[in-house]
């Protein structure tokens, strides 16, 4: 014959589980990866450059305009490449095209320059 026992010891055996204080860590490290993704996607989205995501996009960015330390950032599809100014990149000597004006209501207009010399 069986004792009535039996069943409640094995129950009470099954029940006992160790609680790892360290369990949580992992979930806060999900948790800061999320926000810092979040953060990232805001800031973009703050520069109105949504293209930055697109993996199809082209996009040419220009820091410091015509100061000593321009540098012109261009995406094109997946892959970036800075350029810092100096005189080998941009520098040098040329023909004058013509000249652009700037209108009241912002446009630009490009006027050649006459050929006749």
């Amino acid at each position: 014959m069986k004792p009535k026992d039996t069943g409640r010891r094995r129950k009470g055996l099954l029940e006992k589980t160790e609680h790892n204080p360290l369990n949580g860590v992992a979930n806060l490290f999900d948790v800061a990866m999320v926000f810092a993704v979040a953060l990232l996607i805001a800031l973009v989205m703050s520069y109105h450059i949504p293209e930055m995501l697109d993996p199809d996009a082209s996009l040419t960015v220009v820091k410091n305009p015509g100061q000593p330390g321009m540098k012109i950032i261009i995406k094109d599809g997946t892959t970036i490449e800075v350029l810092n100014m100096t005189d080998k990149i941009a520098g040098g000597s040329g023909e004058e095209l013509g000249t652009a004006y700037k209108l009241a209501n912002g446009k630009v207009v490009y006027v050649p320059a006459d050929d006749t010399d």
